[in-house]
């Protein structure tokens, strides 16, 4: 199989459609292809939006089995875009019509919902990213560090490990996206919180030799509520993801099995923060390729924040990236923490999976799996003490 065609079957696969598509192969790739060209393609390789629609049953059972989970907060549009991410030929309209008759609750519920939004001006990508930790499942252990591009929306990072207060930790997240661009933004914006002060260095390090205006401004603090792209994006990650996580927790609280000492917290974050860490770089995984609507705010771009972020230019703007050395990289680096191979405390880790072992269980790969083996371990060890 050809590049071009591996490439054109990963665009399709995203949810593009065929101008997205030769935008992508032209700006990302360098490869320049006519309409009809990717046309004929797309058809030898019978991958098609309208034609040979997926059986309506196959949708039903994979919508189904994402309601089950965190996607019960998804409409219609995002439950689309992971249809055709999925494989699946369906319509839009049709995911509508299955979810009234599958899940017509959280229909109504999202329809009385509205958001609006304040003015925000950005120039282009790479120009600020916009960092925070999302805090609402700390009281059960799972932290959650993200960043996002203030131009595109695109999300930087987004982890969820048992601390997001270590600057080291925070730093390390920093430091691979820069390094993995060889480039560092030209701003930072941040609240008041010490978990920013290494990055804050680092930024400052990393510009200190800048000659544009904002070399010597590269880092601003301010407060949460103000830092207004990230917090934006936690709102849709509370309804698209951390809400279903908050009812699973507090049925647990509800049932005086979650008491939010050491113990309970080390178990959910032994049984649960994989599958976390791995539901939420999907949902990154999905808003980076899901199409943003235009808005009444007409200094925002709208579009797929993966393309207003790699393609700027399509949208009247610029990359503020600002390179950096591998040297520079590696000095900062020795100040950072990577997260380490034990997602609790090493001895709760290792009396969990003596326990599993013994009782021949796997890892769980569902939240039901996950809060099972939870109430399981948190039984055999309370007996146990």
């Amino acid at each position: 199989m050809s590049r071009l065609t591996e490439l054109i079957q990963f665009y399709f696969a995203l949810g593009l459609n065929h101008k997205e598509i030769l935008l992508s192969l032209s700006g990302i790739d360098g490869i320049s292809l006519s309409i009809r060209t990717l046309r004929r393609i797309l058809k030898s390789l019978r991958l098609y939006r309208r034609k040979n629609k997926s059986d309506l049953l196959d949708i039903a059972l994979f919508l189904t089995e994402h309601l089950e989970r965190h996607g019960k907060l998804h409409g219609y549009k995002l439950q689309h875009l992971k249809c055709l991410q999925a494989g699946y030929v369906v319509s839009q309209d049709t995911v509508r019509h299955l979810l009234k008759v599958l899940d017509p609750r959280g229909v109504e519920l999202r329809r009385r919902n509205r958001l609006r939004r304040r003015l925000y001006r950005n120039p282009g990508p790479n120009f600020t990213w916009h960092v925070d930790s999302y805090d609402k499942l700390k009281p059960y252990g799972i932290c959650i560090n993200g960043a996002i591009d203030g131009f595109s929306r695109m999300v930087i990072w987004l982890h969820a490990y048992k601390t997001n207060s270590n600057p080291k930790v925070i730093a390390s997240y920093f430091i691979n996206e820069v390094e993995q661009r060889m480039g560092t933004p030209t701003k930072i914006r941040t609240d008041l919180g010490t978990e920013n002060c290494t990055m804050e260095q680092m930024q400052r390090f990393l510009r200190y030799e800048g000659e544009d205006q904002h070399a010597r401004d590269c880092y601003i603090y301010g407060s949460s509520n103000h830092n207004q792209r990230i917090e934006s994006w936690w709102g849709f990650m509370r309804k698209q993801h951390a809400q279903d996580w908050m009812n699973r927790f507090q049925k647990l609280k509800d049932l005086d099995c979650f008491t939010g000492d050491f113990l309970d917290k080390q178990l959910i974050l032994f049984t649960c923060l994989n599958i976390i860490e791995e539901e939420l770089q999907q949902l990154v995984h999905l808003w980076n390729t899901h199409n943003i609507r235009p808005s009444r705010n007409a200094v925002a771009p709208h579009g797929r924040p993966f393309i207003m972020y790699t393609l700027p230019q399509l949208f009247g703007a610029r990359d503020y990236l600002k390179r950096v050395s591998q040297q520079a990289v590696d000095v900062c680096r020795e100040e950072c923490q990577e997260r380490g191979p034990y997602p609790c405390d090493e001895t709760v880790f290792a009396l969990s999976s003596h326990l599993m072992e013994e009782h021949h269980l796997h890892p769980p790969t569902t939240p039901a799996e996950a809060t099972e083996l939870y109430l399981f371990l948190r039984t055999c060890i309370l007996n146990y003490i």
